[in-house]
C-alpha cells in the first residue's frame, strides 16, 4: 500500500529528542520503573519492560544504569508512587493531540497541561475526545531504501497486520500492540533493522499545516514536550 510521507517526521521527531537526551533518560527511567512495578523485573516475563530497555539501549543509556532501575522498580525500594495518565486536546488548525504523562501529582499535571494548551492556540479536552481518532498499534518503520519485497514477506508471515511504503519510500510495518516485539525479531533476524520499533497511538488521518500554523502547532508541542511529567506526545499534524 502507499501512504502519505511520514518519515521527514519521523526525521524531525529523532532530532528533536536527540536535542533532549537528558530529559529522554529520564522519561525512559519512569516507564521502566512502572513496567518493572507492574510486571516484574524479568525482561523476558515482562514485554512492556522488554521495550522500555530497548528504549534505555537506544538513548545510549549504560547497562549498569538499567539494571539498577530496574532492580529498585522490582525490588519496591523507596521511589516515587507514578500514576498514568493521559490528556486529549486539540492544538492549531483542529489538529488531534494525545499526551501521556506519569506524575506523582496530577493535580500540578493536569494544571500544566492546560495552561501550555491555553497560553499556546490549543484546548484541553475530555477523555476520548480526540483517541477515537487513532489506532494503538506496534509500529515499525524502516529508511528508505530498503527491500519492500523482503519487508513485506517476512512482516507478514510473522504475523504484521499491513505494510505501507510513504511517498519517500520509508515503509511502515502495522500490527497489533501485543504482537510488536514477534514482528521485529523476525524483521532484525532476517537482516532487516529498522529505525523505529514501537508501541504507538498511530493517527488514522492527518491535518496538513504550513507556514505560521505549522510555526504555531512546534511551539505548542515544544511547551508540552518540556513538561517533566510528559512521556509521549502523540498528533495527527503534517508539519
Amino acid at each position: 500500500m502507499a501512504g502519505h510521507s511520514k518519515w521527514a517526521n519521523i526525521q524531525h521527531r529523532k532530532g528533536r529528542q536527540d536535542e533532549k537526551r537528558g530529559k529522554i533518560w529520564t522519561r525512559v527511567i519512569r516507564e521502566i520503573t512502572v513496567a518493572a512495578r507492574a510486571g516484574g523485573g524479568d525482561p523476558t516475563m515482562n514485554p512492556r519492560l522488554r521495550l522500555a530497555i530497548e528504549k534505555a539501549k537506544a538513548a545510549n543509556m549504560p547497562a549498569d544504569r538499567i539494571k539498577y532501575n530496574v532492580d529498585k522498580a522490582s525490588g519496591n525500594l523507596e521511589g516515587q508512587a507514578l500514576e498514568e495518565i493521559r490528556y486529549e486536546g486539540y492544538g492549531i488548525g483542529g489538529a488531534a493531540i494525545i499526551i501521556d504523562t506519569m506524575t506523582d501529582n496530577k493535580v500540578r499535571t493536569v494544571a500544566e497541561v492546560r495552561h501550555a494548551f491555553s497560553k499556546h492556540g490549543g484546548n484541553l479536552g475530555t477523555e476520548g475526545s480526540v483517541s477515537f481518532q487513532f489506532k494503538h498499534c506496534g509500529q515499525i518503520v524502516f529508511a528508505p531504501g530498503t527491500s519492500e519485497d523482503q519487508v513485506m514477506e517476512v512482516a507478514l508471515e510473522a504475523g504484521a497486520e499491513d505494510v505501507i511504503t510513504d511517498d519517500e519510500g520509508a515503509i511502515e510495518v502495522l500490527s497489533a500492540a501485543p504482537d510488536l516485539e514477534k514482528v521485529r525479531e523476525a524483521l532484525e533476524a532476517a537482516g532487516l533493522k529498522p529505525e523505529v520499533a514501537e508501541v504507538t497511538m498511530r493517527p488514522e488521518n492527518t491535518i496538513d499545516l504550513a507556514g505560521e500554523d505549522a510555526e504555531r502547532m512546534q511551539k505548542l508541542l515544544d511547551v508540552l514536550e518540556d513538561l517533566d511529567d510528559v512521556q509521549e506526545i502523540f498528533h495527527n499534524a503534517n508539519l
